[in-house]
């Protein structure tokens, strides 16, 4: 990729580094980012363009780096700020580019602002955190609930008032009303912009702002039972505040002062809402996050709203991107089934937008059951019994079918996946028909085709499991069809026109096969169609 394009995020693929998961090189059982270096040439094979790492920041790990203590360092499970001098320079050199995870919505409780916060109600830094009197009641200010269980207040003996926490009472929110908090932040992401780093994916930006007033949180009348406590209510006063696009907007300007550096957000919210994230003349971040496809039913219909929804919704100019897996959801191959992850792999990448893809899931890695000793999340801890549990997605990167799977030479902080033996790099590479090699495969062929990148995206009528869709531009167009059933389907000429060749199957079998007449598929196949490649006269 060409260092100095101001929009490689546009035509990249983004891969999320689970760094605790990746790649341990020092015996520990954790993963590293000596870990990360080595694994390099494995990125490059891949061919995805941009690495984003979660924290590494020094860390109690309450909230495994979620939670963090100093912005500004390395915490020593992951190595030192050498060993990361070294990882932005070796990514660099491999024409790939390097993101990190800001996490500004809150801090440690063992940070040393807070820790400065908590000493005394007129400490200069009290301001920078969210504190309340007590209720009428003498008990919490407001209803305001924890995403991770119980109330997200927790009182303070020795100040008389309570602190507000949107996640675990370990991470106590920052105030970002406070100009010099913003400020604070904006310094932070300025060091390591100045360590070559090319953009920040930023935690829970919708979170940013509070409301004012602190009122009470409307119940929520769809709440299902099962479902986690903090879903009782709509958090309609303590997420995505009007005043949260002036942060976003603030936060773009640091990263502008540096050349050709994102700003990604996390967003989850409905699409209607998600869209205001790129900011008033797109000067709020340029990749809101798009999890939509993580929630929805997996079939032909819902899959084609949902396209249709955010490209109707997105402004003028906004880049789409699309999300399928994350260190916060259920793997993909589970939750869409084994049959199913490669058609939806040829959605993702296939798609009009910047596609960001879960470490392993190009491997088809499963959704890990984890005995309850074995828990390490925070949040199925405090809510058993739910299925919420996140340590399931983060299970080690499976590498061979040696002992620990290539990941350690020591037991791993989470267990391996049963099938490591049988699903790992090095038995799928080796395997022309695997699903690794048809990532490969269908990365190296979007490279191929612009229209795969730069093309308009055009909906195709079809019926039942099959969805439909052109990508065009003025390099040509491609068709892609996907059986999202477990029928075999058949489309007319008519539909995705003639003349047209398979350039590839998710069952790597039919490439070249030429369709006349009618495209018949296969269940759980995808293909993608375009005109016959013609070789040079001579």
């Amino acid at each position: 990729m060409d260092q100095g394009d101001s929009d490689w995020w546009r035509h990249g693929i983004f891969y999320q580094v689970y760094p605790r998961s990746f790649q341990d090189t020092d015996g520990d059982g954790v993963g590293d980012l000596r870990g990360i270096i080595e694994r390099l040439p494995y990125l490059t094979r891949l061919g995805v363009d941009a690495i984003w790492l979660s924290p590494i920041f020094p860390s109690p790990m309450v909230d495994f780096g979620y939670d963090i203590s100093d912005y500004t360092g390395i915490d020593p499970l992951f190595g030192t700020m050498e060993d990361f001098d070294e990882l932005v320079a070796a990514v660099h050199d491999a024409g790939l580019k390097l993101i990190l995870d800001l996490v500004p919505n809150h801090t440690s409780d063992q940070h040393p602002w807070f820790i400065e916060a908590k000493s005394a109600r007129d400490n200069p830094r009290r301001d920078w955190y969210i504190w309340r009197d007590p209720g009428p009641d003498g008990g919490p200010p407001n209803n305001w609930l924890s995403e991770f269980g119980g109330s997200a207040w927790t009182y303070d003996e020795t100040s008389g008032q309570y602190y507000y926490h949107a996640f675990l009472a370990q991470q106590p929110d920052l105030n970002w009303r406070n100009p010099a908090v913003r400020e604070a932040i904006y310094e932070v992401m300025r060091v390591w912009l100045r360590k070559g780093v090319d953009g920040f994916r930023v935690d829970v930006i919708w979170h940013l702002i509070k409301d004012a007033d602190f009122r009470d949180n409307p119940p929520n009348p769809h709440y299902l039972e099962g479902r986690p406590p903090h879903e009782k209510i709509l958090t309609q006063y303590s997420t995505d505040q009007a005043e949260v696009h002036e942060v976003i907007t603030e936060m773009r300007r640091v990263t502008d002062e540096f050349d050709d550096r994102v700003l990604i957000g996390e967003v989850y919210l409905p699409l209607h809402r998600l869209v205001a994230y790129y900011g008033n003349d797109l000067r709020g971040a340029q990749m809101p996050f798009n999890f939509a496809l993580l929630s929805t039913l997996w079939s032909a219909r819902s899959v084609e709203k949902i396209i249709a929804d955010y490209e109707k919704a997105l402004p003028p100019g906004a880049w789409p991107n699309w999300v399928l897996g994350n260190h916060d959801r259920p793997r993909v191959a589970s939750r869409v089934g084994p049959a199913q992850v490669g058609v939806a792999a040829m959605l993702l990448l296939t798609l009009r937008g910047t596609p960001t893809l879960y470490y392993g899931d190009e491997l088809g890695m499963r959704q890990q059951p984890i005995a309850p000793d074995q828990v390490r999340d925070p949040f199925e801890k405090n809510v058993p019994g739910l299925g919420v549990g996140r340590d399931g997605c983060r299970t080690p990167m499976q590498w061979s079918a040696e002992r620990y799977a290539g990941f350690s030479t020591a037991q791993p902080w989470l267990p391996l996946a049963h099938d490591f033996a049988s699903d790992n790099v090095a038995s799928l590479e080796a395997d022309p028909a695997s699903i690794l090699s048809f990532y490969k495969a269908l990365i190296a062929l979007r490279r191929q085709l612009p229209q795969l990148v730069r093309g308009s995206y055009e909906p195709v009528g079809a019926h039942g499991d099959v969805l439909l869709y052109r990508r065009r531009s003025v390099d040509g167009v491609a068709v892609i069809a996907l059986n999202f059933g477990t029928a075999p389907a058949t489309i007319t000429s008519s539909a995705i026109g003639f003349s047209n060749v398979i350039l590839l199957s998710t069952f790597m079998d039919r490439q070249g096969e030429k369709v006349e007449g009618m495209l018949d598929l296969r269940a759980n196949e995808g293909v993608i169609l375009g005109p016959p490649q013609h070789q040079d006269d001579g």
